[in-house]
């Protein structure tokens, strides 16, 4: 089984590697987050007072570990179709978290995210928790 990473699960991880560190030695190569979540984690680093050193641990300690996937033109009708479907069913999500949810789709890869609720209405999302105590 291959993982999506979540920004929350990124950036607790840049935070305390040492909680996380199992599952990225026990899942090392099947690791992925998406460009999407890359510039979520880029906007937490800019916003903080130690920019630079934010930027640093996410290109030296977490994009060595893991793979990013782009959200492309097959992520984007992955995207449409399921919007599409939850809005005739009455339903939304945040485009963001649809966004992250079409690559994990498309890719057929587990979603690992510590906001479960936000992804609840997906239809086929596999999702984990590994914050979850």
């Amino acid at each position: 089984m291959s993982f999506l990473l979540d920004s929350n699960i990124c950036s607790a991880h840049l935070r305390r590697p040492a909680g996380l560190a199992h599952h990225f030695i026990q899942y090392g190569g099947r690791l992925f987050t998406t460009t999407v979540v890359l510039a979520e984690l880029y906007t937490w680093a800019f916003k903080r007072a130690d920019t630079q050193r934010m930027l640093q641990l996410i290109d030296e300690e977490l994009l060595a570990d893991i793979q990013v996937l782009p959200f492309d033109e097959a992520c984007a009708f992955e995207f449409g179709r399921v919007r599409g479907s939850l809005l005739k069913q009455g339903l939304d999500a945040c485009s963001v978290d649809l966004l992250i949810a079409a690559v994990a789709l498309h890719h057929d890869l587990t979603l690992v995210t510590h906001n479960t609720v936000d992804f609840r209405n997906i239809p086929a999302l596999r999702i984990q928790d590994w914050l979850a105590p």
